[in-house]
């Protein structure tokens, strides 16, 4: 254990510089934010009407922009029922624009829908995390892959300066299985499914970054923490205890991803 500062350090040295420190704090590392992701898709110049896959897909957002915005044919499933109901009725409202370019359909990252090497592009974002066998997913992502595929995968991986109580809450509420939120044994699990990582950005807290300079978002959900632990019973009167649990998850999730307790991270993936 390092020796604690002695007064001199703490109530002179560190005074005479503190002011130009906060002005150092206060000018922007340019952080990337989440539309980095999409920029990957765009450095691999996918042609148009390329096939791609949207595995874990929720209301649909991210296919229906991959389709826009760099003219995939883009097939998005996940194994929750009312999110391909909300993805269907979103993509029905955009459906003239999109030329039926998008299609969702239930299904799992283990188990997925698709024939064998049809696939040019899989996208799977904030997904791994919560999948119990992370290896039988990327065997599958392998067998649909075309072998000049590539994944695009992204998310939140924990830290060492996440506790283990900590982690034990938050992998609980928020529905991770634990050993999917660990970096190392997740990329043994590419490599286990037939996978070979070519690029491997680590973003760590540039998107927290972000959503902070751009809208104060971070310090929102640090606020509603807050709240949260100061008056637990206020909210659980009014909404339960799982709906309080929920809440409490996400926020800390954010705020955890600001300061370092999670760490996100991005990977390029192709067939082995």
């Amino acid at each position: 254990m390092s020796q604690p500062f002695s007064f001199d350090e703490f109530y002179d040295a560190y005074p005479r510089i503190e002011e130009q420190f906060q002005t150092e704090l206060d000018a922007s590392l340019s952080p990337r934010g989440p539309d980095f992701l999409f920029q990957l898709v765009s450095d691999l110049s996918i042609k148009p009407g390329t096939a791609a896959l949207d595995v874990g897909c929720g209301e649909g957002g991210d296919a229906l922009r991959l389709a826009d915005q760099f003219d995939l044919q883009v097939e998005g499933i996940d194994p929750v029922e009312r999110h391909i109901e909300i993805a269907d009725e979103v993509l029905e409202a955009e459906r003239s624009r999109l030329r039926g370019r998008v299609s969702f359909k239930l299904g799992r990252a283990e188990a997925l829908p698709v024939d064998d090497k049809t696939i040019d592009l899989i996208w799977c974002r904030d997904v791994l995390s919560h999948v119990m066998d992370v290896g039988t997913a990327c065997a599958e992502f392998r067998r649909v892959l075309r072998m000049d595929g590539h994944a695009i995968v992204y998310q939140m991986f924990e830290t060492e300066r996440l506790e283990p109580l900590e982690a034990e809450w938050l992998w609980k509420t928020m529905g991770v299985v634990p050993t999917s939120a660990d970096p190392i044994k997740v990329e043994q699990a590419f490599a286990d499914g037939g996978l070979r990582v070519e690029k491997r950005i680590v973003i760590g807290t540039e998107f927290g970054e972000w959503g902070e300079e751009s809208s104060g978002r971070a310090n929102r959900q640090l606020l509603h923490a807050a709240r949260l632990l100061r008056s637990p019973e206020r909210y659980i009167t009014r909404f339960g205890k799982t709906a309080y649990e929920i809440m409490l998850g996400d926020c800390l999730w954010h705020v955890y991803g600001m300061i370092g307790k999670l760490s996100r991270r991005a990977y390029v993936l192709t067939p082995a």
